[in-house]
């Protein structure tokens, strides 16, 4: 006999039905997968025979042909093996094949037949829903997830048996639901806040026109200054997440099983901080049979963290200039060449020599100049050319470290920032979300028109001095254009683009060892 479920595979991101085709035929008994099943898939052989036997249900002692369609894309994950289980009962004919054709299974079967979580299962939910199926049948651990999906029924399932007895309509389940706008309501939850940090208002002000922009920042100052903790403040002023990116956002975590167990929808910014030894994979995405995110993936719509900037190692940090451009990564491999998403805000930091006290007053420096110059010939000039602010963040004076933080609170300041991005959302009309988006056609409409003729002769000078480079130029029109919209202002004044140019003007002290 002939039996059909249909189920879900993830590809990149997202997700295509699979059509598991299940033919039992007389003749020796085998049990055979095709379709280019990887290894967790050929398995599922075994866990399916032995959870149907200790479920109540016979297994077919005769030869058993699974396809799994579309033939030539890999099937990876152990979520098809609900799906087979259901294709081979209906094929046998011990349950009622009716109601299953309408359905999406997903599942993965423990030897006693209970239902286990898996991975990938809010991409799998939603192209159920853009297929216009009745449903999804999933675990219970992965019934919240699904259910994040609107206009699709979400059943949840804990054993096999509940399965079977839900086709066949002996049981009846209520479909799963999550009040979104509880879940929306809750908003952003942060363990830190920016009053925390103790003096460094310089460096305050300049995380608050990264933020207000999207741009990248490097902080550079010797160890114990506060560049971490300013970099995990980050965050906590940047706006919350609209709905469709925090959608974005899990779906990435929900492909890795990165997913909290208590919240299926991602509502506070990612902030991923790599250690300097990532490799290649780990940082841009790869691995074993079809590429996965990476960090930069894993940071979309938040913030990548990078400290001691100099010790990653460079062909690593060469992969990120594209990234930082694109706002995505392409991984090509010899079966498939994908896509994943890569919008995150850059946080670098690093000491100014090797021992970190290069231009301490306090303690001296023991690098020589030759060391200090291999130190920082570790980044590239390229990659530093796609940051857009440089900060010295100085050692804390007796009496700062000694007082208590006087500083604004994370959310006096995120007001402020959000006040900005909506000037740029209405700017853009939607089509970009902040200033470090823009391209040659929205600076000539919206920052060269805008420059006072006083703002363009220090710009200028500016060139002549530091002797920018063209893309540098650009990014110090796109920080002066934030550091404008914080201020309400539609015109780019002087100050604005004093700014700017000192956030730039410690790039030549990072390329040349000065500080």
């Amino acid at each position: 006999m002939f039996a059909k479920a249909i189920s879900g595979a993830v590809v990149g991101i997202d997700a295509e039905l699979i059509e598991v085709q299940c033919d039992i035929a007389l003749g020796l008994p085998t049990f055979t997968i095709v379709g280019l099943p990887q290894k967790e898939v050929q398995e599922s052989r075994e866990r399916i025979r032995s959870a149907l036997k200790n479920a109540g249900f016979d297994f077919p002692a005769k030869r058993i042909t699974v396809n799994l369609a579309p033939a030539d894309l890999p099937k990876e994950g152990v979520g098809l093996d609900l799906p087979l289980a259901l294709a081979i009962l209906v094929a046998t004919g011990q349950i009622s094949g009716e109601r299953l054709t309408g359905f999406l299974a997903l599942g993965e079967l423990s030897l006693d037949g209970e239902v286990r979580p898996v991975k990938g299962v809010l991409p799998i939910a939603l192209a159920a829903r853009k297929n216009n199926l009745k449903g999804v049948i999933v675990p219970a651990g992965n019934a919240k997830e699904a259910a994040i999906v609107s206009n699709l029924a979400v059943y949840a399932v804990e054993n096999l048996q509940q399965a079977i007895a839900f086709l066949n309509g002996e049981l009846q389940l209520q479909p799963t639901t999550v009040a979104l706008e509880l879940l929306l309501g809750d908003g952003p939850l942060y363990e830190c806040d920016l009053s925390e940090i103790k003096g460094q208002e310089q460096a305050k002000r300049a995380l608050e026109v990264a933020a207000a922009g999207g741009h990248n920042i490097l902080f550079i100052g010797p160890p114990g200054s506060g560049k971490s903790m300013l970099a995990k403040r980050l965050p906590t002023i940047l706006p919350p997440l609209s709905f469709d990116e925090a959608l974005e956002v899990t779906k990435i975590y929900s492909i890795l099983g990165l997913l909290p167990p208590d919240r299926p929808l991602m509502m506070t910014r990612p902030f991923r901080a790599p250690h300097h030894t990532v490799s290649y994979a780990g940082m841009v995405g790869g691995g074993h049979g079809q590429p996965r995110p990476g960090e930069i993936s894993l940071a979309h719509h938040g913030v990548l963290f990078l400290d001691e900037l100099p010790e990653f190692d460079r062909d690593v940090l060469e992969t990120l200039r594209q990234p930082l451009e694109e706002r995505a990564i392409t991984l090509s491999r010899a079966a498939a060449a994908l896509t994943f998403p890569a919008n995150f805000m850059l946080v670098a930091a690093m000491n100014p020599c090797p021992c970190g006290h290069r231009g301490d007053a306090k303690k001296p420096c023991r690098c020589s100049p030759l060391d200090v110059k291999r130190y920082r010939k570790r980044i590239s000039g390229p990659f530093l050319d796609r940051i857009d602010m440089f900060v010295e963040v100085p050692r804390l004076t007796k009496e700062e470290l000694m007082g208590k933080p006087a500083g604004e609170s994370s959310h006096s300041v995120r007001a402020r920032v959000e006040r900005a991005r909506r000037i740029q959302g209405e700017r853009f009309g939607g089509k970009l979300f902040a200033n470090a988006q823009m391209g040659p056609r929205e600076m000539q409409a919206y920052v060269h028109p805008a420059l006072e003729p006083q703002a363009r002769g220090l710009l200028e000078r500016a060139i002549d001095h530091w002797g920018l480079s063209g893309r540098a130029y650009n990014r110090v029109l796109k920080v002066a254009r934030t550091i404008a919209d914080l201020d309400q202002s539609e015109m780019i004044r002087t100050a604005h683009i004093a700014e700017a140019i000192q956030y730039r003007s410690s790039e030549e002290s990072v390329l040349e060892g000065g500080m």
